[in-house]
């Protein structure tokens, strides 16, 4: 059994062909979803890229694993009270249980160095780190790859994991690539009117900001990476750069595909594609980031060609990345199921096109803003309990079908859905606490701590050189008053 799993980061499923985006940022990926179970509905649990992979590889929930920041106490796993003289990620993560059933374990990553994620190695037999901590290009990344299977690729049991980045902020596609989206135009719903309503925010990664607190950009290193947007050609060279990078990945799946062809081993080997998020490109106004516990951050592709299984078919059932585990545990029929895993399996979707999934989805984002979100249904019920500086109201309420972009809240004409949405997430909360051995929710220590990492001590000086420099000092007050405790810090 031979499998590959290419992540590539930061990649909204509906830019790409397979999943229905007008460009063709995807003709590798789209000719391998011809042969397997593209998930329309693949949500990662816990946004952004260290909770997601963290999820993915351990099968937990962040409320279980603890992993739901970039940086302090919810960075790092809770420690184990049961631990034996290893980790039980060496037979129950992603990794781990692949190694332990006999499987060659390789990963082509910068993620944990990235992010110090040492434990998201647990599990591989060989480590090669791309070095540029989630800045490389696919052209730095691929020749790892390339060689790495012209040399093993007829061996058997083999699992290899290739992380590519480009999709990411910044954009890093060479500037001497060819632009093939030049005449596409910027999505229409971006309208001149939305535009100038979106231009005037504040918050990180708004208009005015897409550096996160400033305009600043490195155009020496990032030519095709904009600073800010100040007309709807500028949302359009987002769009494009974001969707150059997408496209230069997928050219990467393609060389990784011509291989394993002239290999002859290109038929019983399984492919999966998908990512650790999405990106908001304008939902909710903001801009090249991924920041929210939304169905834009969190919604992910997920591709799997598995050898035997089903062909072209699209799976609509609500799906987790940490379901992935179990999925992968029945597949290889591994004997040793954990007691922690939180996912369920859909094996049988991919060998026979089976209905497996979850009634209902908790989404959580506690890195950029503290949410938690259900999707369930039509709807996404999001509950904010620290707005990332972005002026959200506790409760809101999207029709996804209708209003895909997030344009119009929808919590006071629907009660009845708050009601039924609040039921869901703290039933679930309620569980998942009653399953641990320390209970400690780290949401809860997020906002101890003043809140998530990437909003946690910037306000002031956000107000005081950015806002003022942008004309936009209505806000400093506004500011003040939603979070008072960051003026008094200094």
């Amino acid at each position: 059994m031979r499998i590959v799993y290419i992540d590539i980061d930061t990649t909204r499923a509906d830019h790409l062909g397979c999943y229905g985006y007008n460009r063709n940022t995807s003709p590798n990926i789209d000719e391998i979803a011809k042969s397997g179970v593209v998930f329309d509905n693949y949500y990662t649990s816990d946004a952004p890229c260290l909770p997601s992979r963290t999820a993915l590889f351990s099968g937990q929930f962040g409320i279980n694993t603890g992993v739901t920041n970039h940086g302090k106490l919810a960075s790092q796993p809770k420690l184990d009270p049961e631990r034996d003289f290893k980790h039980r990620f060496e037979t129950d993560s992603l990794f781990g249980m692949l190694r332990n059933k006999g499987f060659h374990t390789v990963g082509i990553t910068p993620f944990a160095s990235r992010h110090s994620a040492w434990h998201f190695y647990c599990g591989f037999n060989e480590i090669y780190d791309t070095g540029k901590f989630g800045d490389e290009s696919a052209h730095e990344i691929l020749p790892i790859a390339e060689k790495w299977l012209k040399e093993n690729a007829e061996s058997e049991n083999w699992y290899l994991h290739v992380n590519f980045w480009d999709p990411h902020t910044p954009y890093r596609v060479p500037e001497d690539v060819e632009n093939p989206f030049v005449n596409d135009p910027a999505p229409a719903w971006i309208s001149q009117e939305v535009f100038d309503e979106h231009h005037k925010l504040a918050g990180p990664h708004c208009a005015q900001e897409i550096g996160m607190y400033s305009d600043f950009v490195n155009k020496d290193k990032f030519p095709r990476q904009p600073g800010r947007l100040d007309n709807l050609e500028d949302v359009k060279r987002l769009f494009d750069g974001y969707d150059l990078g997408i496209r230069y990945a997928d050219q990467a799946v393609g060389k990784i595909v011509d291989i394993l062809k002239a290999k002859g081993i290109y038929e019983d080997t399984a492919i999966i594609i998908s990512s650790d998020h999405g990106e908001n490109l304008g939902e909710l106004g903001i801009y090249a980031e991924h920041g929210t516990a939304d169905n834009i951050t969190c919604r992910i592709p997920m591709v799997v060609k598995w050898p035997g299984g089903v062909k072209n078919h699209h799976d609509k059932a609500f799906h987790y990345n940490l379901d992935l585990v179990p999925t992968i545990a029945e597949l290889i029929e591994y004997q040793k199921p954990s007691k922690y895993w939180d996912g369920k399996s859909y094996a049988s979707t991919l060998t026979s096109g089976d209905a497996t999934g979850h009634d209902h989805l908790i989404l959580s984002q506690m890195a950029h803003v503290c949410q938690r979100s259900v999707r369930m249904g039509d709807y996404l019920y999001m509950r904010t309990y620290h707005d990332g500086y972005h002026f959200f109201p506790k409760h809101m309420l999207y029709n996804v079908i209708e209003d895909p972009h997030l344009q119009r809240n929808v919590i006071d004409r629907h009660p009845e859905i708050k009601l039924q949405a609040e039921s869901i997430l703290f039933d679930w909360i309620d569980t998942q606490m009653l399953k641990m051995d320390i209970k400690q929710d780290p949401l809860w220590i997020v906002m101890s701590e003043g809140g998530p990492f990437h909003a946690n001590g910037n306000l002031e000086r956000y107000c005081q050189n950015h806002l003022t420099k942008t004309n936009r000092t209505e806000y400093i007050e506004a500011y003040k008053k939603t979070h008072p405790e960051e003026f008094k810090k200094h």
